[in-house]
């Protein structure tokens, strides 16, 4: 059931997101505040990632679940109400609440990793990432003709889709609420064995302990959040460069799928080589794409076909540091603290990324899209050296599948 719910929770976040600078500069009456909407929607991830990791730690993963997809959807409520107003400042709001959508989806990943041991939890997390490839592929296709429902109707067109994202949240929330039983969390909590862990851990600082307290809890940190941060500074600012180097809409519609297909088709493939080979192989792959990544897009200028390459292997290479992270952070941490830790981890993520998607326009306006590429691969230097010093030391002291070789 959570492969359901991360199919209708893509879709949601799919339908509403592509319109939301549009939709800035129409009630702002300003394009330079168009990218504000996004921006908001990626800090709402963030900043709502503790509370529900803290209700996900004392209730369990359906209650965060559903509480994270009714947020989604007033979120989108508000965003429809703030663009017939017109208020932007309540836009913003909607945006950061819309944002609550895409946590639902990050942390379905963990709630997969739950009830399966080391040796099959990367393959889990890789399949719901992997179900997150239909609604952000049908996403997009169905936000024109969600527009067109409301023609003649109070609603602006461009607001529709949010009304149609929020109602798919509601969905995703009534699956889960129905078909997530028992819950994975609270189960796998039961079925372990008695030790000293110590009553479960919701807080941020219960987080930032267990991360201290393991080596490969931090590298899983470091991996899950420089991936995500690269591969988000070059994607945002790619259709910026390939309209500079005269391609169409269509053409950089078709680039950009590309890259989905890269982050979302292949991450079965990860999860296997994540549970076969170790989690530092992959990690080590995902170094080495996002680096090739960044050389291919970061020299392309008018070579199209090139930047498509990159953008194609930047996904790879996302997928890759995501998905064997996200394992290596779950086999890392005592279950007590796997809540707080996966929470803490879409906090670091969401916010680095945030800055790192605002900050790229600044420095492609002042130096250049090869110089993002060149800094997005700079930011991969602490993975290779975290990894590279726990492959040596070969300490296989958190299970199964947690150290390459």
């Amino acid at each position: 059931m959570l492969v359901v719910s991360q199919i209708l929770g893509g879709l949601g976040v799919a339908i509403g997101i592509a319109l939301a600078p549009m939709l800035a500069a129409e009630v702002s009456g300003s394009e330079a505040l168009s990218g504000l909407a996004p921006t908001a929607s990626v800090l709402g991830t963030a900043l709502l990632s503790l509370p529900l990791a803290a209700l996900m730690t004392s209730r369990g993963r359906r209650s965060g679940l559903m509480l994270a997809y009714l947020i989604g959807a007033l979120g989108g409520g508000l965003v429809v109400l703030a663009t017939m107003l017109p208020s932007f400042p309540l836009l913003l709001l909607g945006m950061a609440g819309f944002g609550a959508g895409s946590l639902a989806g990050l942390q379905a990943r963990f709630a997969a990793a739950d009830l399966v041991g080391p040796e099959r939890r990367g393959r889990a997390i890789s399949t719901v990432v992997w179900a997150t490839t239909i609604g952000s592929v049908l996403g997009p296709n169905i936000s024109a003709p969600a527009s067109r429902l409301f023609r003649g109707t109070p609603v602006p067109e461009a607001a529709g889709p949010f009304l149609c994202s929020a109602a798919v949240f509601l969905l995703a929330g009534l699956v889960v609420a129905l078909a997530l039983r028992p819950d994975p969390l609270l189960t796998a909590r039961a079925l372990a064995p008695e030790g000293p862990e110590g009553p479960p851990k919701g807080s941020l600082r219960a987080g930032i302990e267990a991360v201290r307290a393991s080596p490969m809890a931090r590298l899983a940190l470091v991996t899950v959040t420089v991936s995500h941060t690269a591969m988000v500074s070059i994607m945002v600012m790619t259709p910026v460069d390939l309209s500079r180097h005269g391609a169409g809409l269509q053409l950089i519609g078709l680039v950009i799928s590309g890259h989905i297909a890269g982050m979302y088709a292949f991450s079965p493939v990860m999860g296997w080589l994540a549970d076969r080979f170790g989690r530092l192989t992959v990690i080590g792959l995902a170094v080495g794409l996002l680096s090739c990544a960044a050389l291919l897009a970061g020299t392309a200028g008018p070579r199209h076909g090139q930047t498509a390459a990159g953008l194609f292997v930047l996904g790879l290479g996302w997928s890759a540091g995501m998905i064997a992270g996200s394992a290596l952070l779950t086999d890392a941490v005592p279950r007590s603290a796997q809540a707080a830790v996966q929470g803490l981890s879409d906090l670091t993520m969401s916010a680095a990324a945030g800055v790192g998607g605002a900050t790229a326009g600044v420095i492609v306006a002042q130096w250049g899209y090869g110089p993002l590429n060149a800094m997005g691969a700079a930011l991969l230097l602490p993975v290779a050296v975290l990894a590279l010093r726990r492959s040596l030391r070969q300490r296989p002291d958190v299970g199964p599948g947690a150290v390459g070789g």
